[in-house]
């Protein structure tokens, strides 16, 4: 060990002294003769994460969830209006809170999928769509401004593309 040791000392003094040289071959450089800058001895072996596959199948169930998930928000959703329209406001108010129920399962399972993200990026929006989702459900001015379905019309449509904002960036 000690061998080698006195090796690379002794080889690194060497090379020092070579490179300092004498006066007169300092002396013979010209200006057209200067030194190059050294090249880089050593590529970086950083690479960021590849999250392509992983994204690529948390962002299908959450697809599939603002595709299929919503269909029991849905139904009472419409089970609200009719009793809206037919001016019975205890039914009403009942199907508006199973409305808000269903709401929170899908915020529930929106936040279930984006667990698996890898990237935290992507987890972190999937994660805020959800807490949106949820946060509908007990949003009384959001269910209140729906009394017809041409109002269910103009409000939902918002509304979905207010929940899947977060995500749009990452699952397009």
């Amino acid at each position: 060990m000690r061998r080698a040791l006195l090796a690379a000392v002794a080889g690194g003094a060497l090379v020092a002294l070579a490179a300092c040289g004498n006066d007169a071959n300092n002396a013979s450089t010209t200006a057209d003769q200067a030194p190059t800058a050294p090249s880089p001895t050593a590529e970086s072996t950083f690479h960021a994460p590849d999250y392509t596959a992983n994204s690529k199948q948390v962002c299908d169930k959450v697809a599939a969830i603002y595709q299929d998930g919503f269909a029991g928000f849905s139904t009472q959703l419409g089970k609200m209006i009719a009793n809206k329209e037919a001016k019975q406001a205890g039914s009403a108010e009942v199907a508006r809170k199973a409305a808000g129920e269903e709401l929170k399962k899908v915020g529930a399972q929106i936040k279930k999928e984006v667990a698996a993200a890898e990237d935290p990026d992507l987890k972190a929006a999937g994660t805020a769509s959800a807490a949106k989702v949820t946060g509908s459900a007990t949003d009384k001015a959001f269910f209140d401004s729906i009394k017809t379905t041409k109002d269910l019309d103009a409000r939902i449509e918002s509304k979905m593309l207010d929940w899947m904002n977060p995500v749009t960036g990452y699952c397009a």
